[in-house]
């Protein structure tokens, strides 16, 4: 059984225009963790992040709060198998 998994992240309340996708990006590559972050237009940040299990729980536990401009109201999380995400963790949209 692989300890690799696939994370999709839904992070709601005052989470764009505080650098969240930026702060995110940052704390995924310092876990080593894959995947992009994009800002949703209903005003949500949406993740999709891949890699060993604890790394990827421990992104999602550092969206649960964000950056210190952030105010986040909800994180809601789907495990999956991975998928293969590219190398590196990019800002997309």
């Amino acid at each position: 059984m692989s300890d690799r998994v696939r994370a999709h992240i839904w992070i709601r309340g005052l989470v764009q225009g505080v650098g969240f996708r930026f702060s995110m990006q940052r704390e995924a590559e310092r876990l080593g963790v894959n995947g992009w972050v994009r800002n949703h237009p209903d005003g949500r940040v949406e993740a999709v992040a891949e890699g060993p299990r604890d790394a990827v729980e421990a992104l999602v536990a550092w969206g649960r709060s964000g950056p210190p401009a952030a105010r986040v109201e909800a994180v809601d999380v789907t495990y999956g198998a991975p998928e293969g995400e590219k190398p590196g963790f990019r800002i997309i949209g």
